[in-house]
């Protein structure tokens, strides 16, 4: 039997009260000033659900009580409190007196059912359509904001199939918004297929199937060209509009290139104008590309007086200003400011540019490229082998590496060019010619002698051998200025590992042989003398780095090493080498080069068997990513980068308290729990809502 229906009734507003009997305590949702704008706006769309109040001898005293619709009321009472309607204005309800009042309350917010989300969609989609509402005015009507709004018709514009795949909980929210990323509705289509059967349907893997082939909006290319210059060209850019997608994802890479090469070219053209005998530029040279060159000594820019004076200045207060606050957790704001301020005068003096003699460098050249935050690397002053101007002393010269090339000036001491030479010419002239027997025979004699000698002395024999060494190691064509028979070569490592330069290891190193070079001499001849004035420390670790540049640990396909390599074991073990402070398993690294049955055996052997069952469904490039996520923070390492000590297991054990671990990834977007049961709405949906529901995700 169906109970009686509520009587339909206009109400003053003064006789309506909030009923205590009324479930809604919270109030969540839309601000009663919105909603009091709202009903203003458009009138009271709901009636309310009341219940006569009686005394006690049972009779109606003309007051009603609100059970249902408390919020509608307060943002009624609002509007007559700022005199916007007056108190006689009649109400619409539904006036019930039979039943329990507690219950009729909670059936009516129980039993309603929440606007679908996709609903949401379509009726603003509706509004802009339809309606020809702009965003901002559909915005103001609804009391969101416009970003809410491009979300929500955003959604909207997705594909049919997507949008139908969501409205039967075959797709969740989430997922629905990382198919947003592109409005290409056969490329979205094309991707919920591939991946609606399978088992890893996560947001970020969706994202990164949409915008396969693109480059990230952190790229060098990118940052060096900018979005602006890019678009201007024809260039598309996908733009995530639920997250942060660091700028977005640009499409057209050839178009890329090709913009950065020009820019490249007309910052070259730039340089080139100072001089430079040559100018090469590449997005980014490969590791090692400065051997065999020789560089120009730079010279900073000379400091005026003035400058020296706020210079000094600036740092006796700065130091002063340390000292009288070391040890406080937080500078005073004026203090820090303050301190900042004298950091850049000191910046101004400390990182002034560097200058090159002009003559000189008309045999030189620059090398520009791109760095990995976008700015322009200039290096400049290098000069090739064939460029070398032989010195006036006969022998060839050249700073180490960072040095500068003396003989490219011309111009040297003593009485003239040929001083030497006239001297040595007037010495044969003059002096009984002895035979070449018998030169070879003594100076046999003389070379045992020297043998015996540095034998007998552990400090000379170290200072020959390590000045043999930098001659091999900085002034590459300058051997003959030793008497020790002795050769360190250097294999290049960019050949087998083309990134290897990027890497902190190579960067270390490349800071370490420049440190190095602007403590030596210009000319080779002056090294010996420069080396004497060394202390016993600054030998040695020079001494350690040039036997460092001679290590080859390399595993060729085509050349048996095994003795050496042995040896390149032994060595690991004793310097107690730990690959995990160098090197991480990553898809680029390592996943993205084998086999999808080694992919699997790695996470097999890391994670187990169940793990690698989770993807072993996924093509070549998804495997990767996902062995990547799996084993990050495992410190796992392949055999090749394993100490002999380490070969029987794969290196779980976290590092001792004396090394460094591996550099662990960030986190993988979506990483969430996909079997938790139901998921909040985010804010860009539930903002201007009646009330916050939740949405079961599909089991997967």
């Amino acid at each position: 039997m169906v109970g009686a229906l509520a009587a339909p009734r206009e109400i003053p507003l003064s006789q309506l009260v909030a009923s205590a009997a009324n479930v809604r305590k919270v109030r969540a949702a839309v601000s009663i000033d919105d909603l009091a704008e709202d009903i203003a706006r458009r009138g009271l769309l709901q009636s309310l659900s009341v219940r006569p109040l009686k005394n006690e001898a049972g009779d109606e005293t003309g007051q009603f009580a609100v059970q249902a619709g408390g919020r509608r009321l307060a943002a009624l009472q609002k509007l007559q409190t700022e005199g916007r309607i007056n108190p006689d204005h009649l109400i619409p309800c539904l006036v019930k007196s039979t039943g329990i009042e507690i219950e009729d309350s909670l059936a009516e917010n129980v039993m309603r059912a929440g606007l679908h989300p996709l609903d949401q969609f379509r009726a603003f989609k509706a509004l802009a359509d339809d309606e020809g509402l702009s965003v901002d005015e559909i915005a103001a009507r609804f009391f969101v904001s416009p970003q809410i709004v491009h979300q929500r018709l955003k959604l909207a514009s997705a594909s049919l199939t997507l949008l139908a795949a969501y409205a039967e909980d075959e797709m969740t929210l989430d997922q629905l918004m990382a198919f947003c990323v592109t409005a290409d509705h056969a490329r979205q289509e094309a991707v919920w297929e591939q991946i609606r059967h399978g088992y890893n349907k996560e947001p970020y893997v969706i994202r990164r199937l949409l915008t396969e082939g693109a480059v990230r909006g952190n790229d060098r290319r990118v940052l060096f060209v900018g979005a602006a210059a890019y678009e201007a060209a024809g260039g598309l850019i996908l733009r995530d509009l639920f997250s942060d997608d660091g700028g977005g994802w640009f499409q057209d890479v050839a178009l890329l290139d090709r913009l950065a090469t020009e820019k490249l070219a007309e910052e070259a053209k730039a340089i080139a104008t100072e001089g430079w005998k040559w100018v090469e530029t590449a997005l980014s040279f490969p590791y090692g590309h400065l051997n065999g060159l020789t560089r120009l000594s730079p010279t900073p820019v000379p400091v005026s007086a003035d400058e020296q004076a706020r210079y000094d200045a600036a740092l006796a207060e700065y130091n002063a200003l340390s000292e009288k606050f070391e040890g406080v957790e937080e500078l005073p704001e004026e203090i820090d400011l303050r301190m900042g301020e004298l950091e850049d005068i000191l910046a101004t003096v400390d990182e002034r540019s560097e200058i090159f003699i002009p003559h000189e460098i008309a045999h030189a050249g620059v090398f520009v490229s791109i760095e990995h935050d976008g700015r322009l690397r200039i290096e400049a002053g290098y000069v090739r082998p064939e460029d070398r101007v032989p010195s006036t002393s006969g022998q060839p010269s050249g700073n180490p590496t960072t040095g500068d090339d003396s003989a490219l000036s011309g111009q040297s001491g003593g009485a003239g060019p040929n001083a030497s030479e006239d001297a040595d010419d007037v010495e044969i002239e003059t002096t009984a010619r002895l035979s070449d027997r018998l030169v070879a025979e003594l100076t046999a004699y003389r070379t045992l002698a020297l043998r015996e000698s540095l034998a007998d002395d552990p400090d000379t024999a170290l200072l020959t051998l390590t000045h043999a060494l930098v001659l091999k190691s900085f002034y590459r064509f300058a051997g003959s200025e030793t008497c020790l028979e002795l050769d360190v070569r250097s294999s290049s490592l960019d050949a087998h590992a083309a990134e290897l330069g990027e890497s902190d290891v190579a960067n270390r190193m490349s800071a370490r042989q420049a440190r190095w070079a602007g403590m030596l001499p210009k000319n080779p001849a002056d090294l010996w003398d420069a080396l004497v004035a060394f202390d016993a420390d600054a030998l040695a670790a020079l001494f350690a780095w040039c036997v460092s540049t001679g290590v080859n640990a390399l595993q060729l396909p085509h050349i048996r090493r095994t003795r050496e390599l042995a040896h390149a074991d032994r060595l690991a073990d004793h310097v107690v080498l730990d690959m995990r402070r160098h090197w991480a398993a990553t898809s680029k690294s390592f996943f993205g080069k084998v086999t999808k049955s080694q992919i699997l055996a790695t996470v097999r052997e890391v994670k187990g068997e169940a793990a690698a069952q989770m993807i072993d469904h996924l093509k070549k490039s998804d495997m990767a990513t996902e062995a990547e996520r799996l084993v990050t923070g495992a410190n796992w390492l392949p055999a090749p980068l394993r100490s002999t000590h380490e070969m029987g297991s794969h290196a779980l054990v976290a590092p001792s308290a004396t090394t460094v671990e591996a550099p662990t990834q960030p986190a993988s977007e979506g990483s969430e729990d996909a079997n938790s049961e139901a998921v909040t709405l985010p804010a860009f949906l539930t903002e201007g809502l009646a009330s916050v529901a939740t949405y079961p995700i599909a089991a997967e």
